[in-house]
């Protein structure tokens, strides 16, 4: 009877409140140098996460940094530049304390990705590009290789 009465752990409730884009730029390199629309594109893609705790109960903020940039293949010609800062606020409750960073920098970005994804379509392809589709960012890998990067430095900053 004892384990009836223990109380059930709550399972971990996460709301997006809101998002929003807090910084972007696009640069159409390309058709301000004048070159050449034929030439195959090389794109590479950064990403960077961060999170913090909001002023009201229970809310974060997630941010996911993307920088883009499309160079030509056969040049060190750069055709596009792309910035942009997008934001999460969310709600969360009832996630462990030790879980809650995983937590925003895993699934809070998990959360907002597709949109994120659709602005970056939408903005390559509005500025005279075939529409840029993000592959899938897997959030997991990133964070686990950003923790092994902090632990990799911890020992030099001891030294």
């Amino acid at each position: 009877m004892a384990d009836a009465e223990a109380p059930q752990p709550q399972s971990p409730q996460l709301r997006v409140l809101g998002q929003f884009i807090r910084d972007m730029s696009f640069e159409n390199i390309m058709a301000q140098k004048g070159a050449p629309s034929d030439v195959q594109p090389d794109v590479q893609v950064q990403v960077n996460l961060d999170a913090k705790k909001r002023t009201a109960e229970n809310q974060y903020e997630t941010a996911i940094k993307l920088n883009v940039t499309s160079k030509a293949k056969d040049a060190d010609t750069t055709l596009f530049a792309l910035e942009i800062d997008y934001v999460g606020i969310f709600d969360i409750q009832d996630v462990p304390e030790e879980q809650l960073h995983p937590f925003l920098l895993i699934e809070c970005p998990r959360m907002i990705f597709p949109f994120l994804r659709r602005i970056v379509s939408d903005v390559t392809r509005d500025g005279g590009f075939p529409p840029l589709n993000l592959e899938n960012i897997d959030f997991v890998t990133l964070y686990r290789n950003e923790i092994a990067r902090r632990q990799a430095e911890a020992p030099k900053a001891d030294a």
